[in-house]
């Protein structure tokens, strides 16, 4: 008997090759399309390993900046971001209709994925990059932040998302990756984090303080030279204590 539903997710398609070993323990994925990662064929491959396993699939544009991982704030065009973000998104969905597969959610990386959480600006041209999609998709946003709002307000599905491995200020943005505890490696504490959202509908900060936070989907970033070893570990532990993962 399950008492709580969740799902887990994973950005992948990014060059680290660990997909095959990933995809059992997921429920969604966020395919890199181009803008900080990803081609024709790391999209082809993911998507086809998605559907081996029913994982849902999702877009993971980013800033164009491979160079540093689409990591780093970028002062960019409007317009040149907006166009750079549609490309992307209609790369990923050109390999889906030949894989005829279904596009499910979008998830911005990285940078981009931080700034729309506070800009309005760039919330905007990511929102607009979505609506000229022809298919409802959903969006996956942190909760309580500016894109989260800007989506509902624009009558966008959204799904909030929490990460499993990284550390959150009491303004519910997270640990920058520059500083020494952004990053939860330890499965015990990567569980108790996740658990505490789920079960008590808080998370706790950084600074030892419990703010109230929503989430449904966990992200463990594929890119984590353990990620394996946490993601498996994490699913056994969730569902001990009655978390079903869909």
């Amino acid at each position: 008997m399950y008492h709580w539903v969740t799902d887990m997710n994973a950005d992948v398609g990014e060059g680290i090759g660990n997909e095959a070993e990933l995809m059992p323990y997921l429920s969604s994925c966020n395919i890199a399309c181009g803008g900080h990662a990803g081609d024709d064929e790391s999209m082809e491959m993911v998507i086809r390993l998605a559907k081996q396993h029913k994982v849902k699939i999702g877009a993971h544009p980013s800033y164009p900046d491979p160079e540093n991982f689409g990591r780093k704030d970028m002062d960019i065009p409007c317009a040149a971001l907006y166009s750079s973000i549609k490309g992307q998104i209609k790369a990923l969905m050109r390999i889906l209709r030949q894989e005829r597969a279904q596009l499910h959610h979008i998830k911005p990386h990285g940078a981009l994925y931080n700034r729309a959480a506070v800009d309005c600006d760039t919330a905007t041209i990511i929102l607009e990059a979505i609506k000229s999609i022809p298919m409802p998709v959903k969006l996956y946003v942190p909760f309580g932040s500016v894109i989260a709002r800007q989506a509902q307000e624009e009558g966008i599905r959204i799904t909030y998302e929490a990460f499993a491995d990284r550390n959150y200020r009491d303004d519910l943005t997270l640990v920058p990756r520059s500083e020494p505890d952004a990053l939860i490696t330890d499965l015990d504490e990567m569980a108790e984090h996740v658990l505490t959202m789920i079960k008590r509908g808080v998370v706790r900060t950084i600074n030892g303080n419990e703010i109230e936070i929503q989430a449904q989907t966990f992200c463990v970033h594929g890119d984590n030279p353990k990620a394996l070893k946490l993601l498996k570990g994490l699913r056994q532990i969730l569902d001990d204590q009655q978390v079903k993962i869909r």
